[in-house]
């Protein structure tokens, strides 16, 4: 009888996937300060633009100080420029800072901050400290960017707020310096580069749309909460057009038969030796 040798294979455990690259307090707080002080300077075109619709002082520092979502804002005294009824500059307003309630739910876990702290935190998620406390690898830095974003953003946007409403009859019509489309071009440029799949740039662009036809012929603030149609109407389309390219029952079935075993003898079958026979 053949003398049959066991061979023994050892199986090794996967090696843990590598841990993030670690990042220095140092760079995260100069994005931070970087990201900070480039959006909080565009609080002077607020400023302008708010007082310049009629806003007092006061009422144009209460919005930096107690609202503090810059396209909301802008929002808000676009539409009353426009001549829209408050509460329905309001609406739109409110409307669009929604979204920070959504950034909430993902930072809540990030930051994972006690209770008693989350309600002072809420208060500065918004875009900007929302994207840099996401890029961080770890809790630490998600932290420090959330913290040092929404200090240096909070206290400058508000600073520039009350400089612009200050310095808004010196300047004259805000129009005439193109203040009034500061708040917009910085949102855009906030937002445009978040939109890198193809739904998201046709869901924008429908939304576009929409503002542009309902415009003319809806009340100011209107076409804003119109727009915001785009996205659940880019999904359905989404679905249904994967629903349509999915294979049959029977094609998976079919596709995962196994071939026929092939006789011994035949072209391309592997002959049976003593070691097998074993």
């Amino acid at each position: 009888m053949p003398e049959q040798t066991e061979i023994r294979t050892t199986e090794r455990a996967a090696p843990p996937p590598p841990a993030p690259p670690a990042t220095s307090d140092a760079a995260v707080i100069r994005d931070a300060l970087g990201v900070g002080i480039a959006v909080g300077l565009s609080g002077f075109a607020f400023g302008v633009t708010s007082a310049g619709v009629g806003l007092s002082l006061l009422q144009t520092c209460a919005l930096s100080l107690l609202v503090f979502t810059g396209a909301s804002q802008f929002a808000l005294v676009g539409a009353l420029a426009a001549g829209g009824n408050p509460l329905t500059a309001a609406a739109g307003a409110f409307f669009l800072g929604a979204r920070n309630a959504f950034y909430g739910l993902r930072l809540s876990a990030v930051l994972g901050y006690r209770a008693t702290v989350k309600p002072f935190a809420a208060h500065w998620v918004i875009d900007e400290t929302s994207a840099v406390a996401l890029a961080q690898p770890d809790r630490r830095s998600a932290r420090l960017g959330f913290t040092v974003t929404g200090l240096t953003l909070y206290v400058l946007w508000n600073l520039t707020t009350l400089a612009g409403a200050l310095g808004a009859e010196a300047l004259g019509d805000t129009e005439t310096w193109g203040l009034d489309a500061a708040g917009p071009a910085v949102f855009l440029a906030l937002l445009a580069p978040m939109l890198k799949d193809t739904v998201e740039r046709v869901a924008a662009g429908l939304a576009v749309v929409l503002v542009m036809v309902t415009l003319p012929l809806l009340p100011t603030g209107v076409p804003v909460l119109v727009s915001a149609l785009a996205a659940p109407a880019v999904l359905v389309v989404q679905g249904r057009r994967g629903r349509g390219t999915a294979q049959e029952p029977g094609a998976d079935r079919a596709d995962h038969q196994e071939p026929p075993a092939r006789p011994e003898g035949t072209p391309g079958s592997h002959p049976a030796t003593e070691e097998d026979r074993a």
